[in-house]
């Protein structure tokens, strides 16, 4: 056993640091098959976030498909995914660099398939009858008006694109039955969100290749649907939140069937393009991923008789479900296992792991494994969150001294925290710092109806189970209630504002690229999110009172404690003048304030120095507020008022 030294918490020294985690740390997501070869993308950050398309053959290493010179990328809903397609060796894809789809057959370089840059495109999918490509496209031409979504076709021989359908606010998921007669999507209209509500609509195709005797297969302003898929036989599943639960269904002629049905999500909010949590591995199995209680497991169901069988597996959050002959393919993580593809055999229960995340190997020794809490909140409700004591092999805290306790709000704020391992929450633990990741009311993994409960009360209920989260900590002896900090990214980041400025529980934090104003983001926001609030806050103009009372650009007068700010100058989501203002109130008001702004970066971080940069000034900035020394140089960030 080693000998520990004492030290004040958040002045450990760690080995999970700034340098480790922007350069060793790569994005895993979007899995697709081709027979036995798996491709995903590699967001990587020592490429300035550059996304590069990859191929793992059977009985070969690793390959980089996209050259240095594109970003299989797609900006559609701003949020992206689904950015490209792979079949019979060639890849489909989105460059961002230019919003143009390429063609990429193998041995040889990519070849355009449209021109226009007011064009985005996502979601492809292969129609082989017609040799094209359906996908979404996101029309920008024009800058008065609101983009146009619609549903497109784009042949593979450079013959051009065409309209398929159009007229609805929005689209996703088109899918071309297995003998290529038919094609099913789904759509969704302002206000909602897709979450709230969305269509299954199908048709034939007709000789033209057109969509033809569309009808409505399921969905409705109320019922959230998502990811279609064709069985091999030609039937139609879909999830659906009909009783609740996203749960797994089927189209039966006229009819809609459960194929299971238990309080479990079989789906996630499609935040993003391209999700996939069920796959075929044959007509008579699927493979399932499922949400109970936000943790993630792996099933095989048979669709005849809805008998769900578990996989043992030591993954806890799985996405990117992709099913081949006797083995399923998905990106998986746990609280010791970073994001990795992974595939695992059917037969015998062994996985592989194609690609970690992360490169480098963490000594087990710094990890804190995290704690499934659940706490009381307001209303007499209960809420969720994800604890991680401070932990570092080296080092214990002085007599009688509770830790810092940081908490974290996530984004979305539809969306959910992860049980995989990050690296981010390690740095924090490890130099001695607690870190609660909360699940409050509105996110996801809890059914409908605990999603539902920031309907109306986004700044009220979120921020209520934040504070209620570290307060739960706080009676079991396990936090400081004089260094309790709150953090959030975009929605998160909101949440962290309003706390800070309507409550006085937290005594500092830090919101990156979060919302300040309401009304400026109701007022200047993209067409995916431009009537979510709606259902957040309420319909605008009409409480246009309802959205200055819970912005926090408007109440400078009662924030009474430090706050450091982190933008993205090129943030099309929460644009940078949100930040830029609030820290301009805040210094005036005389409080401690930091603002951190990042050229050539939008919603999130991509680039490894930006990253690190990021994550050291914030520990910089906690350092100096609550006074205790720092076990690495690390740059300066300027404080006004300190």
């Amino acid at each position: 056993m080693r000998d520990k030294r004492t030290a004040p918490f958040g002045s450990w020294k760690s080995p999970i640091s700034s340098d480790f985690i922007s350069a060793g740390v790569t994005g895993l997501g979007e899995i697709v098959l081709d027979g036995s070869d798996v491709y995903w993308i590699e967001s990587r950050s020592i490429e300035g976030g550059r996304n590069r398309i990859v191929r793992k053959p059977s009985d070969g290493p690793v390959q980089d498909v996209t050259g240095p010179e594109f970003d299989a990328r797609t900006r559609v809903h701003e949020y992206g995914g689904g950015a490209y397609l792979a079949g019979n060796g060639s890849v489909v894809f989105s460059n961002f660099n230019d919003n143009g789809v390429y063609i990429q057959r193998s041995g040889k370089p990519p070849e355009p398939l449209t021109s226009s840059e007011n064009m985005r495109y996502a979601d492809f999918v292969i129609d082989h009858l017609r040799n094209r490509i359906i996908c979404v496209r996101e029309d920008h031409t024009g800058r008065t008006r609101e983009t146009t979504n619609t549903l497109s076709a784009i042949a593979l021989d450079g013959g051009g694109e065409s309209v398929l359908v159009s007229g609805n606010d929005f689209y996703s998921s088109p899918r071309v039955s297995p003998d290529g007669k038919r094609l099913a999507w789904l759509t969704w209209h302002h206000p909602n969100m897709p979450w709230d509500g969305a269509e299954l609509w199908v048709a034939e195709i007709d000789n033209d290749g057109l969509p033809a005797a569309a009808r409505l297969i399921a969905g409705s302003a109320a019922e959230s649907i998502c990811q279609p898929e064709w069985s091999p036989g030609g039937v139609l599943y879909f999830v659906s939140d009909r009783s609740g639960w996203w749960n797994l269904y089927r189209a039966a002629g006229d009819a809609v069937e459960p194929v299971v049905q238990m309080e479990a999500e079989f789906g996630a909010p499609h935040w993003t393009f391209g999700m996939s949590a069920y796959a075929f591995e044959s007509n008579d199995r699927i493979v399932c991923a499922y949400n109970q209680n936000g943790a993630w497991l792996v099933a095989t169901l048979d669709p005849g008789t809805s008998k769900l069988t578990p996989i043992d597996t030591q993954y806890t959050d799985i996405s990117s479900v992709r099913a081949g002959s006797g083995n399923v393919t998905f990106r998986g993580g746990s609280p010791i296992d970073p994001f990795s593809i992974v595939q695992l055999d059917l037969s015998t229960g062994n996985s592989t792991v194609l690609r970690r995340s992360i490169s480098l190997v963490v000594d087990p020794e710094y990890l804190s494994a995290p704690q499934a809490i659940e706490f009381p909140t307001s209303e007499g409700k209960t809420a969720h969150g994800l604890y991680y004591q401070p932990k570092n092999p080296d080092y214990a805290g002085e007599a009688g001294e509770l830790p810092p306790v940081l908490v974290i709000s996530h984004g979305g704020p539809t969306g959910g925290t992860s049980t995989a391992l990050s690296l981010p929450i390690q740095y924090w633990t490890s130099r001695g710092i607690g870190v609660l990741d909360v699940n409050y009311g509105g996110s996801t993994g809890y059914g409908r109806a605990y999603r539902e409960r920031l309907n109306g009360q986004w700044g009220v209920v979120d921020v209520d189970d934040c504070i209620n989260g570290a307060r739960y900590l706080v009676e079991r002896g396990e936090a400081d209630p004089n260094r309790l900090i709150i953090r959030g990214a975009s929605a998160g980041g909101y949440t962290t504002l309003a706390a800070l400025t309507f409550r006085n529980v937290f005594k500092a934090g830090a919101s990156y690229f979060g919302v300040s104003d309401l009304e400026a983001l109701e007022r200047d926001c993209h067409k995916f999110e431009s009537r979510y609030n709606h259902s957040l806050v309420g319909p605008y103009p009409e409480k246009a009172d309802l959205y200055r009372e819970r912005s926090p650009i408007h109440f400078t007068d009662r924030l009474a404690c430090p706050i450091i700010l982190f933008q993205g100058l090129d943030d099309k989501v929460v644009p940078a003048n949100q930040a830029e203002l609030m820290f301009e109130a805040v210094r005036k008001k005389g409080l401690p304030v930091a603002y951190v702004p990042f050229e050539g970066e939008g919603h999130g971080f991509r680039r490894a120095e930006n990253i690190k940069r990021a994550m050291d000034a914030e520990l910089y900035f906690y350092s100096r507020i609550f006074g205790f020394d720092l076990a690495d140089e690390i740059e300066p960030v300027k404080i006004e008022n300190l």
